[in-house]
């Protein structure tokens, strides 16, 4: 997944999937990532897909990694990484419809945190505005 052009990003689409009645995100562990190797704990998703509404491709790839549908809440927050300039990433707020919670594709296990715990798992730049927005869900 490499920039063919210094100008063009690679567009990766993230799930904060929240649960209301515990009052706490999904996230999963992640392996050997190949682009960014201090990678561990993420939100699930992945790489936008030209040919898919962005939407669509948000809950195929959480589908693939978590084995639940999610509700697309809307777009949160969008931001680069010092560590890989070229990747683009969009935040969704998601909530948990139904499936069968099951790790799957580049996803080795999942977790539900409480949003204060979130960050002691990111082994890579948490942004301050992604931080302070999780935070204050209720």
């Amino acid at each position: 997944m490499e920039a063919k052009e210094p100008d063009k990003f690679m567009v990766v689409l993230l799930g904060i999937i929240f649960d209301p009645k515990q009052k706490k995100i999904l996230i999963g562990r992640r392996e050997n990532d190949p682009y960014i190797s201090k990678l561990s704990w993420v939100f699930p998703g992945g790489r936008a897909i030209p040919e898919e509404e962005l939407e669509d491709s948000l809950k195929r790839k959480i589908k693939e990694e978590t084995g639940l549908d999610v509700e697309n809440l809307g777009a949160v927050f969008a931001k680069t990484y010092p560590e890989k300039r070229e990747f683009l990433s969009i935040y969704y707020l998601c909530e948990a419809k139904n499936g069968e919670e099951k790790p799957g594709g580049d996803i080795k296990e999942l977790k539900w945190v409480v949003p204060e715990e979130l960050e002691k798992h990111f082994t890579t730049s948490f942004h301050p505005h992604v931080k302070e927005y999780i935070l204050n869900l209720k």
